[in-house]
C-alpha cells in the first residue's frame, strides 16, 4: 500500500497528505479488453471470471479533475453489463472518448475500472479546481458531464454525459479514482464511507425519475407502484415517495422482503409470487387484469404513477396497471431492452412514458442532502472486500442481493467514517443498518 493511501487511512491533514508522492500505480478490480467475446455462446456469462484484481496505472488528472482515494464503493448493474461485454463493450466507448484528445486518451486502456458509486478522501485537485480541498470527505457521483456544451447549462444531462465507471475509466473500484471536480459532493457526515458509497446512484437516479423536474412529477397524495421495493432503486424510490406524501405500492418477491419494505412505512405490498402469473408471467394480459385488481384492493385506485426499470418482463404490465392519465417512468431495462405492449392502453387513455436517465449534478446533491438530513436512509445490505469484486458482483447480476451491496476498497473494516455520532443517534441505527439486518 502506498505511503499515500497510509496517510488516507490514519485521518492525516491535507499538508501531510500533499507530502506524500501520488502512486504511479495501485490496485483495482477491472475488466480487460482482450478477453472480451470470452462468453460468446455461453449462457450463464459469469462475472467472476472477467473481474481481475490487480495494479493499474495512475493516470495524470485534467485541470478540473481531482484525484479520490476510494474508501468504499458499491456494485451497480452496469458493472454486471461492463463485465460481460453487453450490450457492446465498454472498450468501445473508452476508444471514442480516446479519440477526443489528450486527456480523453487516457481513458483508452486494455483495461477498464469498473463501479459508478464511491466514498473517499480527495488527495489532489486541478488548478481548476475552487470548490474542494485536498482532504475534503466526498462522495462520487456517476454523471460525467462537458460543461463547455451549451445543453449542460439547461440540463447535465442532455449534455452527452456519461456513466462513470461504465463509459469512462478509472471507476469507483480501485485505490484511487481521477474525477471531475463536479462529481464531488460532501460525504454525509453520520455515514460510515461504506453506507455514503452506497447511495448516490440508485437514490439519485429514483429522485430524478419521482420528484425533480424531469420526470413523472410526483405530488401529494399520489399512488406510485414501484417495481422491487426493495432492489437498488425501489428501495429508495419507496422512501421518497413516502417522504413525498405519496402511497407506494411495492412489488417484491418474498415474503422475507416483503417483511423489510414493511418496516421501511411502506402499508401496501404484493408478493409477486402469490399472483398466479402461469407460464407467460407478466407478459400475459391476464397477468396485467390480476396486478390491476390486486392494487386497487389495496388503494383503492389505480397507479398515477408506475416505477419502471425492469423492461421487457413488466413493460406491458406497467403501461395497462397506469390509471388514465397516469405516467409510465423507466430508466432502464434490467429484464431485456425490447418492449411489447398494448399501445391502445396508452393512447385511449392518454397515459404518458416518461424516460429518465441518471441525473444531474444539482439533483444528486439534494438527494444527497436528504441523506445528510437523515431522512433518507442506505439500503445497503452486503458488503464485500475489494478481493472479491466479481464475487459482489456476481450477487447482483443472479438477484441474491437486496439493497445495495458494497464493496471495502481502503477502508480498513466496516464502520468507520463517521464524524457526527449524536445526528446518527438521532437518525437511529435501526433505520441506517435495516438492510443489514
Amino acid at each position: 500500500m502506498s505511503d499515500l493511501l497510509e496517510a488516507v487511512r490514519a485521518g492525516a491533514g491535507p499538508a501531510d497528505l500533499l507530502a506524500c508522492e501520488l502512486p504511479t500505480r495501485f490496485r483495482a478490480a477491472h475488466t480487460r479488453k482482450d478477453e472480451v467475446g470470452i462468453f460468446d455462446g455461453e449462457t450463464d456469462k459469469d462475472v467472476r471470471r472477467s473481474i481481475h484484481v490487480g495494479e493499474v496505472e495512475m493516470p495524470e488528472p485534467a485541470p478540473d479533475e481531482a484525484v479520490v482515494a476510494v474508501m468504499a464503493a458499491a456494485i451497480n448493474y452496469n458493472t454486471v453489463w461492463s463485465a460481460i461485454f453487453e450490450p457492446i463493450p465498454t472498450f468501445a466507448f473508452l476508444e471514442k472518448l480516446g479519440r477526443t484528445g489528450p486527456w480523453g486518451a487516457r481513458h483508452d486502456q486494455p483495461w477498464h475500472i469498473l463501479g459508478s458509486d464511491a466514498a473517499g478522501v480527495v488527495v489532489r485537485v486541478g488548478d481548476g479546481v475552487h470548490n474542494f480541498r485536498v482532504g475534503d470527505r466526498v462522495v462520487v457521483h456517476a454523471g460525467v458531464i462537458d460543461d463547455q456544451e451549451p445543453a449542460s447549462q439547461e440540463d447535465g444531462v442532455s449534455s452527452h454525459a456519461l456513466a462513470w465507471g461504465f463509459e469512462n475509466n478509472f471507476g469507483a473500484f480501485g485505490e484511487f479514482t481521477v474525477v471531475k471536480a463536479n462529481q464531488l459532493i460532501r460525504k454525509p457526515a453520520h455515514l460510515t464511507w461504506e453506507e455514503a458509497a452506497a447511495n448516490t446512484l440508485c437514490a439519485a437516479t429514483a429522485y430524478r425519475m419521482l420528484v425533480g423536474a424531469h420526470g413523472a412529477r410526483m405530488k401529494q397524495g399520489d399512488v406510485v407502484l414501484v417495481w422491487g421495493g426493495t432492489g437498488g432503486l425501489g428501495s429508495y424510490a419507496v422512501q421518497l415517495v413516502k417522504n413525498g406524501g405519496g402511497i407506494p405500492v411495492a412489488v417484491v418477491s418474498s415474503e422475507e422482503k416483503a417483511d423489510l419494505v414493511r418496516r421501511q412505512g411502506c402499508e401496501h405490498i404484493i408478493n409477486r409470487t402469490e399472483l398466479e402469473l402461469g407460464d407467460e408471467g407478466l407478459r400475459s394480459p391476464k397477468a396485467w387484469r390480476r396486478l390491476g385488481e390486486r392494487i386497487r384492493s389495496l388503494t383503492g385506485e389505480d397507479p398515477h404513477i408506475v416505477f419502471e426499470y425492469l423492461g421487457a418482463e413488466t413493460f406491458g404490465a406497467s403501461v395497462y396497471v397506469a390509471r388514465r392519465g397516469g405516467k409510465i417512468v423507466t430508466c432502464g431495462s434490467s429484464t431485456g431492452y425490447r418492449h411489447e405492449y398494448d399501445n391502445r392502453f396508452l393512447w385511449m387513455n392518454i397515459k404518458s412514458i416518461v424516460g429518465s436517465h441518471g441525473f444531474n449534478y444539482h439533483e444528486a446533491v439534494e438527494t444527497n442532502r436528504l441523506i445528510g438530513l437523515g431522512m433518507l436512509h442506505p439500503t445497503l445490505s452486503t458488503v464485500y472486500p475489494l478481493e472479491e469484486a466479481g464475487e459482489a458482483t456476481r450477487a447482483v447480476q443472479t438477484n441474491r442481493h437486496i439493497g445495495k451491496v458494497g464493496l471495502l476498497v481502503a477502508a480498513e473494516r466496516e464502520g468507520l467514517g463517521v464524524e457526527d455520532s449524536a445526528l446518527r443517534d438521532r437518525v437511529g441505527e435501526e433505520n441506517l443498518t435495516l438492510y443489514r439486518r
